[in-house]
């Protein structure tokens, strides 16, 4: 009995060291092969349609679910994810094909401060809490960084 006892107590510590040594996968991770974070914080139209055009050439150049992209954008880049951006509706099929939109809260800050009213973002971009650290994060979890 003391034999069967103690195999029991083996295998569960085993079991409890394998599991508890097995990385989680968080929700913000994935599976893609190739992830790339594209930064704007340039105000300038052709740069701001270069960047969805590097997003758009990347998804084509991939397998679905081969490739993750994200467009950051702040500084006068932030513009690129008004609501009213000229470029709204290749935003839209952007972020339906996958690619995420960051939008920095610092320059959201600032920019409803000069504007007088918060300007309203594209329903595709998610609010993050810095354009630059959010850069980094990405960069530190394996994204190949481009900045046209």
């Amino acid at each position: 009995m003391l034999n069967y006892s103690r195999s029991i107590f083996l295998v569960m510590t085993s079991l409890f060291m394998v599991l508890t040594a097995t990385p989680a996968v968080s929700a913000e991770e994935t599976f893609a092969d190739y992830k790339y974070v594209l930064h704007i914080s340039d105000m300038d139209p052709s740069k701001q349609e270069l960047i969805l055009n590097n997003a758009s050439n990347l998804l084509a150049a991939y397998q679905p679910g081969a490739v993750e992209v994200e467009i950051v954008a702040y500084g006068p880049g932030l513009r690129l994810m008004f609501a009213e951006n000229v470029n709204a509706r290749r935003i839209d099929s952007l972020s339906q094909s996958g690619v995420k939109f960051s939008a920095c809260a610092v320059t959201l800050k600032g920019m409803t401060a000069q504007l007088g009213y918060e300007p309203k973002l594209n329903p595709g971009a998610t609010v993050v809490p810095g354009g630059i650290v959010r850069i980094g994060e990405l960069v530190k979890k394996g994204y190949i960084y481009v900045k046209p």
